[in-house]
C-alpha cells in the first residue's frame, strides 16, 4: 500500500522535472529545444518583382504568384512507396522511370526541384495527394500583356527572376525585391501548420515607369509588321521620339518573339535593333550637309547649283542621278535627292567642319540611355580627306549609326536647334537642352524637308493628311561581307518630322533587304511613316496645322474632280 500510494508522487515528480523544472538535465527547455528543432523552420517570404507600366500606366510586365514543388529525396525514399511515386509521377505528366532515375539521382540530397513554377491551382491538385517529402514553395513569375508588341524593349527574366534583356537587365537593381522570412511550425510531411514570428518582411520591387505611349507603340508595331510582310524584308525598326522632351513614344523592330512563351525563341528575334544596330544613314543625312551649307556662309537657300547633264566625275568615281534635274537650289537638292548636287556643294565646304557639325548632331556619340548593348554608331575622322571621300560622307556613307541616334538628331532639326537627350524612361520633369544649331536655320531646312516630302518630292508617299511634313528618304545599298558594296541588297529609310512649323513628333523607318522588287525609300519607308506617325499624332491629339489645311483645300477641286464631283 505504501509503495502504490508513493507511486502518484513519483510520477508527478518525473513530469515537474520534464515539464516544469527547466535547470534539469533532459528537463522542459531541454526538451522545448529538441521539440522546436524538428517542428520550427524558418521560410523565405519572396520578394516580387516591380511593375513595368508604359507612361499612361499601362502594364508592360508583371509579376503573378505561382508555385514551385521541391522533394526531399531522402524523405520519399524513406516514406513513399511505389504506388505514391507513380502517383506522382501521372500528376506530374512524366513516366514512374523517369521520376524514379531523377529521385535516384539525388538520393543523397535533401533538395531538387520537381516542377519550376506552376500555377498554383496545378501545384495544389498534386500537393493534394500528400507524397511524404513533397513541398510546395511560392514564387513570381513574369507575365507581359503586350506580348511581342514591347518584346525586345521591355526585355525578359529568367527563371529566377533576374532580369535577362531590355529593360529588365538595364533596370534590375530598381526592380528585384529583397525575399524576407518568417518562422513556422511543420509537421512531419513538411506543411506549414502555424506562422510564429516575422524574422524579415519582404521588399518588393521598384516601379519603371517607361515613356513609350502604349497606344502609339501598338500602331507603330503594326504598321512595321505590315510592311515587313508585305515586301518580304528582312527586318525593320520604327522609332517615335517627342521632339521637346526626347522621350520615346514608340520603339518597334521585326521580327519579334513572344516572351511569354520562348519555347521557340530564335536569337535574332531578341535584339532591340533601334538601339544596338548600326547602319549607313546614306541620304537621310543630306539635310544636315545642307545645314553645314547654310552655316558656312557660302551657299544661301536660292543659291543654284547646275546637276546638268545628270552626272559627275570625281577622281575615280562618278555620281549618278535617276535623270537630269538641271538647275537646282539647295532645297531642289533634298527634293530630288540629287547625288549630283550634293556632290558639288560638299566639295565647296571644310570637310572638318562638315564632320563637326555631324559630331554635334550626336553621331558617332553614345546616346546614354543605358540600353545593354546601345551602339555608339561611328563617325570616322580623316587627317587628309579625298574628294571621293568628301562627297560619299556628305550623303551618309563611312559613318554609321543606329534608327535611335538618327531620330535624335533629326529631333534637334524639330527642335529648333536644340539638343534634347534620349530617354526611354518618363518623368515628371524635362532635362536642360543645349543649343548646337542656329534656330533660324534649323527653320530654313524643315522648309527645305516640307518640299522633299510634298507630293513633288521623294517622300510624297510620306504626307499625312490635316498634317504637314518634313523628311528624307533613303535608299542604302549594303556592305558586303568581303568590303565594298552589294548592288542587290538594300536598306530602305525614312526619317522626317510633324508638323512641320511646330514639330512635335520624329519618325524614323528602316527597312532591311526588302525583296519584292521595290527597295525605295520613298516607296517601302515613307508609307510607313505616314501611317504611323499620321496615327501617334492624332492620338496624342495633336492640333492639325493651318499650312496642312490650306494644302488640303488648295487640292479640293482635283480630288472633287477626280472622283466624279460632289
Amino acid at each position: 500500500m505504501l509503495i502504490l500510494g508513493l507511486l502518484p508522487l513519483v510520477v508527478a515528480s518525473k513530469i515537474a522535472q520534464l515539464q516544469v523544472m527547466p535547470s534539469e538535465e533532459h528537463g522542459a527547455e531541454f526538451l522545448q529545444t529538441q521539440g522546436d528543432a524538428r517542428a520550427i523552420r524558418t521560410e523565405t517570404i519572396p520578394g516580387h518583382r516591380g511593375l513595368i507600366t508604359d507612361r499612361n500606366g499601362e502594364p508592360l510586365a508583371v509579376s503573378t504568384p505561382v508555385t514551385t514543388l521541391i522533394a526531399n529525396p531522402k524523405r520519399v525514399a524513406e516514406r513513399a512507396d511505389d504506388t505514391d511515386i507513380a502517383k506522382l509521377a501521372a500528376a506530374l505528366n512524366i513516366s514512374k522511370a523517369q521520376l524514379d532515375s531523377r529521385l535516384n539521382r539525388y538520393r543523397n540530397k535533401s533538395f531538387m526541384y520537381l516542377a519550376r513554377q506552376l500555377p498554383s491551382t496545378e501545384a495544389d491538385r498534386i500537393l493534394d495527394l500528400r507524397i511524404p517529402g513533397v513541398f510546395g514553395r511560392q514564387e513570381y513569375k513574369r507575365f507581359y500583356p503586350a506580348g511581342e508588341v514591347t518584346a525586345q524593349l521591355v526585355g525578359f527574366t529568367d527563371i529566377n527572376d533576374d532580369g535577362q534583356e531590355g529593360m529588365e537587365l538595364a533596370y534590375n537593381a530598381v526592380l528585384s525585391g529583397e525575399p524576407g522570412a518568417k518562422k513556422v511550425v511543420k509537421d512531419l510531411a513538411g506543411r506549414v501548420i502555424k506562422d510564429i514570428s516575422l524574422v524579415k518582411p519582404a521588399s518588393h520591387g521598384s516601379t519603371l515607369r517607361l515613356s513609350i505611349d502604349l497606344r502609339v507603340q501598338y500602331a507603330a508595331y503594326r504598321a512595321l509588321k505590315a510592311a515587313v510582310q508585305k515586301h518580304q524584308a528582312k527586318s525593320g525598326s520604327v522609332v517615335v521620339l517627342d521632339v521637346h522632351t526626347g522621350e520615346v513614344l514608340a520603339m518597334a523592330n521585326q521580327p519579334s518573339f513572344n516572351p511569354n512563351d520562348r519555347s521557340n525563341l530564335r536569337p535574332d528575334s531578341i535584339r532591340n535593333r533601334s538601339v544596338t544596330d548600326m547602319m549607313e544613314p546614306g541620304s537621310t543625312v543630306k539635310p544636315f550637309t545642307i545645314l553645314a551649307a547654310l552655316e558656312s556662309g557660302k551657299f544661301k537657300p536660292e543659291t543654284i547649283i547646275n546637276t546638268s547633264p545628270g552626272y559627275y566625275k570625281v577622281s575615280y568615281k562618278t555620281f549618278v542621278d535617276p535623270r537630269d534635274y538641271g538647275p537646282l537650289t539647295l532645297a531642289g537638292i533634298l527634293k530630288k535627292s540629287s547625288q549630283v548636287g550634293t556632290t558639288k556643294v560638299a566639295l565647296e565646304l571644310n570637310p572638318d567642319s562638315t564632320r563637326e557639325l555631324f559630331e554635334r548632331m550626336g553621331f558617332g556619340e553614345g546616346l546614354g540611355s543605358g540600353f545593354p548593348g546601345e551602339t555608339a554608331g561611328s563617325l570616322p575622322g580623316y587627317r587628309k580627306w579625298d574628294p571621293v571621300t568628301q562627297a560619299t560622307f556628305a550623303f551618309g556613307y563611312g559613318l554609321s549609326a543606329s534608327p535611335l541616334q538618327l531620330a535624335r538628331a533629326y529631333s534637334i532639326l524639330a527642335n529648333n536647334g536644340l539638343r534634347q537627350e534620349v530617354t526611354m524612361v518618363a518623368s515628371d520633369t524635362v532635362a536642360e537642352s543645349v543649343r548646337v544649331i542656329d534656330a533660324q536655320l534649323t527653320a530654313t531646312v524643315r522648309q527645305m524637308l516640307e518640299a522633299a516630302a510634298s507630293d513633288k518630292g521623294t517622300g510624297k508617299r510620306a504626307m499625312i493628311d490635316g498634317y504637314s511634313v518634313g523628311g528624307k528618304t533613303g535608299t542604302l545599298h549594303k556592305v558586303k561581307a568581303g568590303g565594298g558594296y552589294d548592288q542587290h541588297r538594300y536598306m530602305s529609310a525614312f526619317a522626317g518630322l510633324a508638323p512641320v512649323d511646330n514639330p512635335r513628333l520624329v519618325t524614323v523607318v528602316v527597312i532591311d533587304e526588302p525583296r519584292d522588287g521595290d527597295y525605295f525609300g520613298g516607296l517601302v519607308a515613307a508609307p510607313v511613316f505616314s501611317e504611323v506617325t499620321g496615327n501617334a499624332l492624332r492620338l496624342l491629339q495633336v492640333t492639325p496645322d493651318a499650312m496642312s489645311a490650306e494644302r488640303d483645300i488648295a487640292s479640293l477641286p482635283a480630288m472633287l474632280a477626280k472622283r466624279g464631283g460632289l
